[in-house]
């Protein structure tokens, strides 16, 4: 068995970097009045960062008197301290650090191609920084978005966006918001805005980007639309038309014909006059789930409408609201009943352990009734699929309209809802397909375990 003995080796290395009489680099850094000299060796610095491998290659280097001379003014001095340090002995302390020093060796260990660094502190800044990057929002977002390399630290501020998008859309600096970052956001299902709010920001950040135009838009001229166009061109497929309403696309959208492709517009003009389906712009919802994709939602949507077409989807025409979640809200059914009575119609989906997906829709909701009661409904379904962006394999059981489709549940009901029996919560599993009495396509009975529920609550638009 080999014996490693790595403290004794970090504490030898560290006598090195700090007393040691034959370096052969010298590396001065920072700029002005804060610059600092730093003696290290080229052959520890070559085996610890790619970029000082190719940097400190024969034909790059820069020698006086046999000594290599090195020149980093964008990295200051107490941030290639940490850096060196870390370099020679492997060792890291970033307790007593600012959150600017921080945010700086980020960038240092992303330019250094040091990758053991950089994963670091972008855990150190998403666990220890989180009140700093919160006051600093918008520095942190754009620096972490120029650093390709960042990409948790992205996906940790897309996904705080997402949460509060409407506090992040209204505020001050929107506008000056990076259009890389922009376009990240507007691709997203879960980026849950009103589409014509999204509309209207994205044409006040458009303006601000485009130096030519005038605030006033009564003074604008052909050219003027075009620099818009040029400027939005790459976000307008973005936009999901039909989630505006005909009202608001008559007053918001239609006066920047202009700036919005011909076919795009067309096909968003000839649904509004004619409910003529488009061929080729964006159907899909915006739909925080983690359990299914967009289409599905589409499809569900479809089925509320008893539309049960597998091959032609038609335009999503309600809204999914999020009100209950397992993994936030935990597995009780006093609380599932608490965040879902009196909200309306809701569908339920459940993801077992084995990734398949089941579902049902409540057209009635719980009407807060202080007992059970089965009610009888035409409209009630259960569905399944066999992940979460199955189209082939999906399966739909609708209610016969006996009284027993859907139980209107009380607080005091301990299987969270059922569906004719068919389909319920009991203990920790689903249970699916053991009483086949009331819905006209049966699933085979069986018992499992739940990895995730999530219930929204359906709004038509």
């Amino acid at each position: 068995m080999t014996t490693i003995f790595h403290s004794g080796l970090s504490k030898d290395l560290s006598l090195i970097l700090n007393d040691a009489d034959d370096f052969n680099v010298i590396i001065q850094v920072g700029e002005n009045e804060n610059t600092k000299e730093f003696r290290a060796h080229s052959v520890i610095l070559r085996a610890r960062s790619p970029y000082f491998k190719s940097a400190l290659a024969t034909k790059w280097i820069t020698k006086e008197d046999d000594m290599i001379m090195f020149n980093k003014p964008n990295i200051t001095p107490s941030i290639f301290d940490m850096i060196l340090k870390y370099i020679y002995t492997g060792e890291l302390d970033l307790t007593n650090q600012s959150g600017d020093d921080i945010l700086g060796l980020l960038i240092a260990s992303d330019e250094l191609l040091i990758e053991e660094l950089l994963k670091h502190v972008q855990d150190h800044l998403i666990e220890e920084q989180t009140n700093w990057v919160q006051e600093n929002f918008f520095l942190v977002l754009h620096t972490v978005f120029k650093l390709t390399s960042c990409k948790k630290l992205q996906d940790f501020y897309l996904n705080s966006i997402c949460k509060d998008p409407q506090l992040f859309i209204t505020s001050e600096t929107f506008c000056s918001l990076d259009k890389d970052i922009l376009y990240k956001l507007l691709k997203r299902d879960d980026f849950l805005v009103e589409e014509v709010d999204i509309w209207d920001c994205l044409i006040k950040w458009g303006i601000e980007q485009t130096s030519s135009l005038e605030s006033d838009k009564t003074k604008w001229n052909n050219e003027d639309y075009e620099a818009l166009k040029k400027t939005l061109d790459q976000f307008i497929p973005l936009i999901r038309f039909l989630n505006i309403s005909s009202n608001d696309f008559f007053d918001k959208i239609r006066p920047y014909k202009a700036i919005i492709p011909h076919h795009i517009y067309d096909e968003v003009e000839e649904f509004y006059y004619k409910q003529t389906l488009p061929k080729t712009i964006n159907l899909s919802p915006r739909i925080t789930s983690t359990i299914i994709k967009p289409k599905l939602a589409t499809i569900i949507s479809d089925w509320i409408d008893r539309n049960d077409s597998t091959t032609t989807l038609s335009y999503n025409k309600y809204k999914f609201n999020l009100i209950y979640l397992m993994s936030r809200d935990g597995l009780n059914h006093i609380t599932f009943f608490n965040k879902c009575n009196r909200q309306g119609p809701f569908v339920v989906l459940i993801r077992v352990q084995s990734k398949k997906i089941y579902g049902g829709y409540n057209p009635i909701g719980y009407t807060g009734r202080d007992h059970d009661q089965w009610l009888s409904t035409t409209e009630s379904f259960i569905f399944s699929f066999e992940n979460d962006q199955d189209t082939n394999n999906m399966k739909i059981s609708r209610s016969i309209n006996t009284n027993n489709s859907i139980l209107d549940c009380s607080q005091s009901y301990i299987y969270f809802f059922s569906f004719g029996g068919m389909l319920y919560i009991s203990g920790q599993n689903l249970k699916i397909g053991y009483n086949t009495s009331h819905y006209n396509n049966s699933f085979n009975a069986c018992k499992l375990p739940i990895e995730e529920i999530e219930v929204f609550s359906i709004v038509k638009k």
